[in-house]
């Protein structure tokens, strides 16, 4: 083969690819014009009048959510706030080096940060429900995939709202990264008391807030957003250096605390993954675990029969499997003492009645699915037997009833099997004529039914 024709082949398979993923793939191509969308995002950076008040209805919507442990209102209160603007807006100035949008978008973000915290603060001050839900503790410690999930909302964000037709991309973007909930959270601490629940919630806050102004400013890059340009040049040299400043400033404890959330997420992984192997024991349950990556500590409460000190010992020494875990102390708490606590107990039941229940529903849907799929078939079956008399009139003037229908073939038992064991499914066609068709003429027909009904297994009965 000439290696010629071969390098020409190579050639022209690279720059098919290449046309396909331009073609697929290419963001430049509907991009909006970036006056628009700069105006547009600058429009939703401040915060006063009618936005003001919107914000703190929401928040207090959301706060109502979580107190009340109320998904669909903490989801509803999320589509109505406009809390994502001045943190797009802080993202767009950073990659168009426009220091006088990212100073406005810095004051509109910490005002309505200030504000929210303090509309939720006074909002749980005056609820009578002082106990905290699981909306409320799921706000309180950050995971590695809230990281994710702001970065790669955050460009679907900017992507959406600088594309020509935006579609409903900007409210599946405030939902998924949950900037509210964390606030209300925050503003809960405050009025508890509790400084754990106020910096949990603030720490996810604000991960949230640097990362989806990192995916906004690579949005601008990927865009090819043009840089604002100044007329003097020691003027640009001056606002790159305070914008730099001030991402130094942001990233630094933020690159920091997300260093520390996938250490604690593979800490957490790996000690989880521990307990399930070494402490699996017949009529043994483990009723509470609580790990801690800070301490190093892993503590666990058994009830059921006790656990022989010997294996016990055997499952700890396990934990040397296990890289991360070096140095982790393990407490064992077994066989009803003191430290049992009704509160821990009560946990346990809850967490098994919640996991057989949601069981129960998961085997009670897949029945209704199963269900409505055989309703399904029958109604199917209803409709093609109206649709199919007319044409088979048509071609037959003879035929007059025409009925299909789904069922179960079983074959009686012979030799060495057992009765019933042979089943299979059919369908079945019934035909009336006013006389019956030549044996041709009910093949063709047999096989324009399965044609048309797409079955390979077709039984024709006719009657006349």
């Amino acid at each position: 083969m000439d290696p010629s024709s071969t390098k020409n082949k190579n050639t022209k398979s690279t720059h098919s690819i290449i046309r396909f993923f331009k073609y697929y793939f290419y963001l430049r191509k509907d991009k909006e014009n970036e006056l628009e969308t700069i105006a547009n995002i600058r429009a939703g950076v401040e915060f006063k009048g009618a936005s003001l008040w919107i914000l703190i209805f929401a928040i207090l919507i959301a706060s109502l959510g979580l107190n009340v442990n109320s998904t669909a209102v903490i989801i509803g209160a999320m589509l109505i706030s406009p809390l994502m603007g001045p943190i797009i807006g802080m993202g767009l100035a950073l990659g168009i080096n426009d220091y006088e949008l990212l100073k406005k978008s810095m004051r509109s973000y910490l005002i309505a940060t200030v504000i929210s915290i303090i509309t939720a603060t006074l909002f749980f001050f005056v609820s009578p429900l002082d106990h905290p839900q699981s909306e409320l503790l799921a706000r309180t410690s950050p995971t590695i995939y809230d990281v994710f999930i702001a970065l790669i909302g955050g460009l679907a964000g900017f992507i959406a709202l600088s594309t020509k037709d935006k579609g409903n991309v900007i409210p599946g973007v405030a939902i998924a990264t949950a900037l509210m909930p964390p606030l209300c959270t925050a503003g809960y601490g405050i009025a508890i008391g509790s400084w754990r629940f106020f910096m949990g919630a603030f720490y996810l806050y604000f991960i949230n807030t640097v990362f989806i102004v990192v995916a906004t400013f690579l949005g601008t890059r990927i865009r090819g957003y043009s840089p604002k340009v100044f007329q003097e040049k020691r003027r640009e040299q001056a606002v790159k250096r305070y914008i730099l400043a001030i991402v130094i400033v942001t990233m630094v404890p933020s690159l920091i605390l997300t260093i520390d959330i996938v250490r604690t997420t593979l800490y957490e992984s790996d000690a989880n993954h521990y307990i399930e192997q070494a402490f699996s024991f017949p009529e043994t349950q483990i009723i509470s675990r609580t790990i801690s990556y800070k301490e190093k500590s892993i503590d666990l409460m058994l009830i059921g029969n006790e656990v022989p000190e010997e294996s016990l010992s055997l499952s700890k020494k396990q934990m040397d499997e296990y890289r991360r875990l070096h140095g982790s102390r393990l407490t064992v708490v077994q066989g009803g003492g003191e430290k049992v606590t009704l509160d821990a107990i009560r946990s346990s039941v809850l967490e098994d009645f919640y996991k057989k229940g949601e069981q129960q529903l998961l085997a009670r849907q897949a029945t209704i699915d199963t269900l409505q799929n055989t309703l399904e078939s029958y109604k199917r079956y209803e409709r093609l037997s109206s649709e199919l008399i007319e044409e088979l009139v048509v071609l037959y003037p003879m035929a007059r009833e025409l009925s299909i229908s789904h069922a179960v073939n079983v074959t009686a038992g012979v030799a060495g099997t057992t009765p019933g064991s042979a089943a299979d499914t059919l369908t079945i066609a019934v035909i009336r004529f006013d006389s019956i068709p030549s044996a041709k003429d009910l093949g063709t027909i047999k096989e324009w039914i399965k044609t048309r009904i797409n079955t390979q297994n077709l039984r024709l009965i006719t009657e006349q």
